[in-house]
């Protein structure tokens, strides 16, 4: 099966134990409070953002994400929230060691379609749900890739695939002084990721080989060049995973 249509990196990851916890951290780490975001009723989590656009990655934001306490989620009971937020010794290692760097997303023209290249290699996405959230400029409108496991594929190194409506949130973001320069991927298996991003029309971001699947991203701040990573954050394995 050829590549699917063009994708881009469409944001980056970060999880907290709470959001008071990720606004310090945005603040302390890239100097900048992050703007507002909203809550997930499809996963009973909430989020902030800030956008991190640049010439070589156009649109992209960062999202520091949290479990919203007491807020119920749609999904089936029996399913997981997405990027592995229910995964006991994750949200056990950020409790420990803060908001960190887990995961990242891209988007695509064609959910199906870049999903179904992606399970040509073997890997299951999962299904494709849509998701909302309200904003005060009207209702936030996207289909995702979830698996009912909840889990990252190639430990976060394989993005989650998004699809968005006719608003896109960094429509919404003004420019705040941080930018990303670079991402680069580490897996112990880099041909296989590789091949995954080469099907989704993602050829361009280095994958080296590594202990372990490594997520490595460079922002100019405020505050000089931030380098985050997902060293050390715990992965979820499994079959097709």
């Amino acid at each position: 099966m050829s590549a699917s249509p063009v994708a881009a990196l469409d944001h980056l990851v970060v999880m907290a134990s709470s959001l008071a916890e990720g606004v310090a951290w945005c603040e302390a780490t890239l100097g900048v409070t992050p703007g507002p975001g909203g809550e997930h009723p499809l996963m009973g989590t909430h989020n902030r953002l800030l956008s991190v656009a640049s010439p070589a990655f156009p649109r992209a934001y960062l999202e520091i994400i949290a479990i919203h306490p007491g807020a119920n989620k749609s999904i089936p009971e029996s399913d997981r929230r997405w990027f592995d937020m229910d995964f006991s010794p994750l949200q056990q290692h950020i409790a420990t060691h803060g908001p960190q760097l887990i995961h990242w997303v891209a988007r695509v023209p064609d959910l199906p379609t870049a999903a179904l290249a992606l399970s040509g290699q073997g890997w299951d996405v999962g299904r494709v749900a849509s998701a909302s959230r309200a904003t005060p400029r009207g209702l936030l409108q996207w289909h995702i890739s979830i698996r009912p496991d909840g889990r990252r594929l190639r430990g976060g190194c394989v993005p989650t695939l998004i699809q968005w409506g006719d608003t896109h949130p960094a429509d919404g973001l003004p420019p705040c002084g941080v930018a990303l320069q670079a991402l680069s991927l580490g897996h112990p298996e880099p041909v296989a990721v590789a091949s995954a991003l080469h099907r989704l029309g993602l050829p361009t971001l280095p994958v080296e080989a590594t202990p372990a699947p490594l997520l490595h991203a460079t922002l100019s701040t405020p505050k000089g060049l931030r380098h985050l990573t997902s060293a050390g954050v715990p992965v979820n394995t499994a079959p097709g995973t």
